[in-house]
């Protein structure tokens, strides 16, 4: 499987389809319709409705079907960068090659478009239409994922504890002290970017009808791509090229916690690894059709050994 043709041709409809939805809320701002639509159609890997739609087919469905739920999870998460741009927390200039929305529109409609891309992801999803195998029972059950992977118990908690340790490196690095970042770094990356790629899965099982036993594997599955998905990330910023990755690289500017700062990229590139390693025999438990679980897989390398 060609698994990077795989991404771009499932992303392709995520991105033909958020347009429409925004343009489908009838009555709001002209102005912050536009801001909504600026920010979510910069494009991106689209990696969680992707998630989503495979872990859907696992058992038996076709992505298609659950368009709308993917996009809504792919509104929370640009509404989070639109959020994490801003002057107040990363202030960045760019995000995917083109100005982020604050610099654009300005931060007080910034952080207004942010909130509506929050809010109307669940009209999105719970106002849309679904075929008759997606049961309200399972929409209710991808809607309570989504708040709870997304609120204060998950990726917010993340944003607010990763705010926090701006400037933890300033200063010698005792053992003691390096031992407190480990720690720390585990429930900024847990609950800032895991969180939502769980989601991604969790919100597909649930709008499949998976058996719980299956759930959970393909929780724990999404938990470890999500975790290796952040060391990724957090590596790139200090090796990766600038204009592929279509952000300035503002973790060393603001002296952030990461993984390769703390530990240096051959180690964080280790843990990655690690990560991904043990991410497949979690997916191997979930029961269901091998063609969709030979495309999350190939998802799984695909985070460990991307370049943007």
């Amino acid at each position: 499987m060609d698994i990077e043709k795989y991404i771009k041709s499932r992303a392709a409809a995520v991105n033909a389809a958020l347009p429409r939805f925004v343009a489908a809320l009838r009555d709001s701002d002209p102005r912050l319709a536009g801001a909504m639509t600026y920010s979510l159609a910069a494009g991106g890997k689209r990696l969680r409705p992707v998630l989503m739609g495979a872990s859907y087919e696992i058992f038996g469905g076709k992505a298609s079907e659950i368009l709308p739920a993917a996009c809504a999870l792919e509104m929370v998460h640009t509404y989070s960068l639109v959020h994490d741009d801003l002057p107040a927390m990363d202030d960045d200039d760019l995000r995917r090659g083109r100005p982020t929305s604050h610099k654009v529109y300005g931060e007080a409609l910034a952080i207004l478009a942010g909130d509506a891309l929050l809010t109307d992801a669940f009209t999105v999803l719970l106002s849309s239409r679904y075929p008759a195998r997606v049961k309200p029972a399972g929409l209710l059950a991808a809607a309570r994922v989504l708040a709870r992977r997304a609120g204060a118990r998950g990726m917010v908690s993340g944003q607010a504890a990763d705010l926090a340790a701006e400037g933890f490196l300033r200063g010698k690095v005792t053992p003691a002290r390096r031992k407190a970042g480990l720690q720390l770094l585990s429930y900024i990356h847990l609950h800032k970017t895991a969180d939502l790629i769980t989601a991604a899965v969790e919100m597909g099982a649930a709008l499949a009808g998976a058996p719980e036993k299956d759930f959970r594997a393909l929780s724990a599955f999404g938990r470890d791509i999500g975790l290796c998905f952040q060391v990724a990330d957090d590596i790139l910023d200090v090796v990766g090229d600038k204009k592929k990755l279509g952000k300035s690289g503002s973790d060393a500017r603001n002296k952030k916690l990461t993984y390769a700062s703390l530990l240096g990229v051959p180690e964080a590139r280790a843990r990655a690894e690690a990560l991904m390693r043990k991410a497949l025999p979690a997916l191997a438990r979930a029961r269901g059709a091998a063609g969709p679980k030979a495309a999350l897989a190939g998802i799984a390398e695909f985070v460990y050994r991307r370049e943007n």
